[in-house]
C-alpha cells in the first residue's frame, strides 16, 4: 500500500493500524533550531484522545507520544530543538479489543472501507478497519503539532463543530472560548446543550450521526500558494478530504457562493495600512487564485455518520453470501466531534508546507513574512 505520505517540503508519512502495536509518523523537512518537546505534541493529542466523555468511543488510549529522532539539546540555550533531520514520532496502542470484531471477520460493514480494501488488496484488517480507521488520525495530530511550531506564534489555527446532523449552530453566538468548555468543540453554548441530549438519544438507538467542522487560520500572510497546480485552497481541500470519513470540503462560502450574485460575492477592498488593502468581506475564505490574501483562511468539511453501528444492516460476506451486519464494540456516535483537532492539524501541515515552498520560490524578499529565519520563538 503506497500513498501514505503528504506534503512537498514539509512531508509527513503516517504508519500503523487501529489494532496494531503502535502507530506514528515520520516528518521530513522540518527546519532546524525550532524548540520541540514531547509536551508540545502531547497537548494536541490530548484534545483528540478517545474516552474523554460519553459522547466518544470509550476505548482508553493515553496516546503518549515518544520522539524517536530529529531533536537535540541546544547547548547554548539548554532547550531541545529540531535538527533538520527526520522527526519520528511513536504512539503505542494499549487498549485494543480485537475480539469485538470477530463476528464480522468475513462480512463487509456497509458504509465502511471493508469491501474496497479487500477488492483492491485481497486482504483487509477487520480489527477496527486497520488503516481505514479514524485511529490513524492520531499520527496526523502529532504531525500538526510540529507544523504549528514551524508556523510560529503569529499564525493561529482553530477549529469548531458548527453542525451536527441537520442542526447548525447560531453563528451570532460564536464564542471561541466556549469551544474548550464542552465535549463537542462547539462555539455556541446553546447548541452544545442541545447536542448533549440529541446524541444521547442516538447512542441509545444504536445509531450515529454526521457533522460539519470549520477550521479558521488567522495570521496567515498574503502570498502563500502557487498557481496553477499548487494552489493553497486545492491543497487544503485535498488534505481535509484525506481524513477518514470526510465526504465534502469547501473553502470560504463554498457551495453557498453559487447562490450569490457577483456584486455580493466579490470581496471589496479599500486602502489599508502599509500599502496592504483592507477587505470588506471574506467570501473567498482567505484565498484568491490559489494564493492567500492575508485574511483568515476558512475551510469547512463534512464528516459522515460512523459506519460501525449496532443497528443491523444488509450486506454480503467475502464469499458473496447475504448477511446482516451489526457492529459491536466501542465507537464514536459522532466521529465528527474528535475530527476538530484533526482538521486543525491538516490545515497547519498544509500551511507549514506552503511557508517553506514560498520561501524556496521567492526567497526572503519583501513578501517573505518570517524574517527571523525559523529562530526559536
Amino acid at each position: 500500500m503506497s500513498h501514505n505520505t503528504f506534503g512537498h517540503l514539509f512531508r509527513v508519512t503516517t504508519f500503523g493500524e487501529s489494532h496494531g502495536p503502535a502507530l506514528g509518523c515520520v516528518i521530513d523537512g522540518c527546519p532546524p533550531m525550532i524548540p520541540l518537546e514531547a509536551a508540545d505534541i502531547q497537548a494536541e493529542l490530548d484534545r483528540r484522545r478517545p474516552g474523554q466523555s460519553r459522547f466518544t468511543t470509550q476505548r482508553q488510549e493515553p496516546d503518549q507520544v515518544k520522539i524517536l529522532s530529529g531533536v537535540f539539546v541546544d547547548e547554548a540555550t539548554g532547550r531541545q530543538v529540531t535538527t533538520g533531520t527526520p522527526i519520528a514520532l511513536l504512539i503505542e496502542n494499549v487498549d485494543q479489543r480485537s475480539k469485538d470484531y470477530s463476528e464480522i471477520k468475513n462480512s463487509y460493514r456497509p458504509g465502511h472501507a471493508d469491501f474496497t480494501y479487500d477488492v483492491k488488496y485481497g486482504i483487509r484488517d477487520y480489527r477496527g478497519g486497520g488503516r481505514s480507521s479514524a485511529r490513524e488520525t492520531a499520527a496526523r495530530v502529532a504531525a500538526g503539532a510540529v507544523a504549528r511550531k514551524v508556523l510560529g506564534s503569529g499564525v493561529t489555527v482553530r477549529g469548531a463543530l458548527v453542525q451536527m446532523g441537520p442542526h447548525a449552530i447560531n453563528r451570532s453566538q460564536w464564542d471561541w472560548d466556549e469551544v474548550s468548555r464542552n465535549p463537542f468543540f462547539c462555539p455556541d453554548s446553546e447548541a452544545a446543550a442541545f447536542y448533549e441530549s440529541y446524541l444521547d438519544g442516538l447512542r441509545k438507538e444504536g445509531s450515529s450521526i454526521g457533522a460539519v467542522l470549520e477550521i479558521v487560520a488567522e495570521g496567515v500572510p498574503a502570498g502563500l500558494g502557487a498557481p496553477i497546480y499548487g494552489k493553497l485552497d486545492s491543497d487544503l481541500a485535498s488534505a481535509l478530504m484525506s481524513i477518514n470519513a470526510v465526504k465534502g470540503v469547501e473553502i470560504g462560502d463554498g457551495f453557498a457562493a453559487a447562490a450569490l450574485r457577483g456584486e455580493e460575492n466579490a470581496d471589496e477592498m479599500r486602502p489599508g495600512n502599509q500599502g496592504a488593502p483592507t477587505f470588506l468581506s471574506n467570501h473567498a475564505g482567505g484565498v484568491l487564485g490559489g494564493i492567500s490574501t492575508g485574511q483568515p483562511v476558512v475551510a469547512r468539511f463534512a464528516v459522515k455518520p460512523t459506519s460501525s453501528i449496532l443497528t443491523p444492516r444488509a450486506s454480503v460476506t467475502r464469499h458473496g453470501e447475504a448477511a446482516d451486519v451489526s457492529t459491536k464494540g466501542r465507537h464514536d456516535p459522532c466521529v465528527g466531534i474528535r475530527a476538530v483537532p484533526v482538521g486543525e492539524a491538516m490545515v497547519a501541515c498544509v500551511l507549514a508546507d506552503h511557508v517553506l515552498r514560498h520561501r524556496g520560490q521567492v526567497g526572503s524578499g519583501a513578501n517573505w513574512p518570517f524574517e527571523r529565519g525559523f529562530q526559536p520563538i
